[in-house]
C-alpha cells in the first residue's frame, strides 16, 4: 500500500473552552490545518514541536515511544488537542517527538473518528460512509 495523506486541523482545547466562556474571542482560537501522514501502523497522533508551540500547547509528561525504525525515544505527552476531519472530530493528547518533521494521524484518532483507509483507492473514509453520523461512547 502507498503512503496516504489526509487534511486535518489541529485546534488548542483549551482555548475552545476559553472562548465558550467569553475568556478570549472565537477567532483567537489557535488552529492549524496541516497534511497528515495518515499510518494506522501509529498509535497516536504525532506532530512537530513547530506545530506544538503554534498551537499553544503545553507538554504533560513525557513518554517512551517506539519510532519505526525500532529505536526508542523519549518523546513529549501534550494538553488535549481536538483533531477535525471533514464532518468528524476527536479530542485526544498528541505526542511530539524529537526531530519529527510531519504529522502522523495514528490508529486512535482514527478509530476515534471512524476511519479507515480504503485499500483500493488509497484514501481516508468513513468507516461506515462519509456521510453517515457517528457515534462514540
Amino acid at each position: 500500500m502507498g503512503m496516504v495523506h489526509a487534511e486535518i486541523t489541529l485546534k488548542n482545547l483549551q482555548d475552545e473552552i476559553k472562548a465558550d466562556l467569553g475568556i478570549i474571542r472565537a477567532e483567537d482560537i489557535r488552529t492549524a490545518t496541516v497534511t497528515a501522514l495518515v499510518d494506522t501502523g501509529a498509535t497516536s497522533l504525532v506532530i512537530t514541536e513547530e506545530l506544538r508551540q503554534k498551537l499553544g500547547l503545553a507538554v504533560k509528561r513525557e513518554k517512551t515511544a517506539r519510532v519505526a525504525n525500532g529505536q526508542s525515544v523519549i518523546g513529549q505527552v501534550t494538553e488535549t488537542v481536538e483533531v477535525q476531519w471533514k464532518n468528524r472530530e476527536i479530542t485526544l493528547p498528541a505526542l511530539v517527538i524529537p526531530g519529527a518533521e510531519i504529522v502522523l494521524l495514528g490508529a486512535m484518532p482514527l478509530e476515534g473518528m471512524d476511519l479507515m483507509v480504503n485499500p483500493v483507492t488509497q484514501e481516508l473514509v468513513g468507516v461506515h460512509g462519509d456521510d453517515m453520523e457517528y457515534i462514540v461512547y
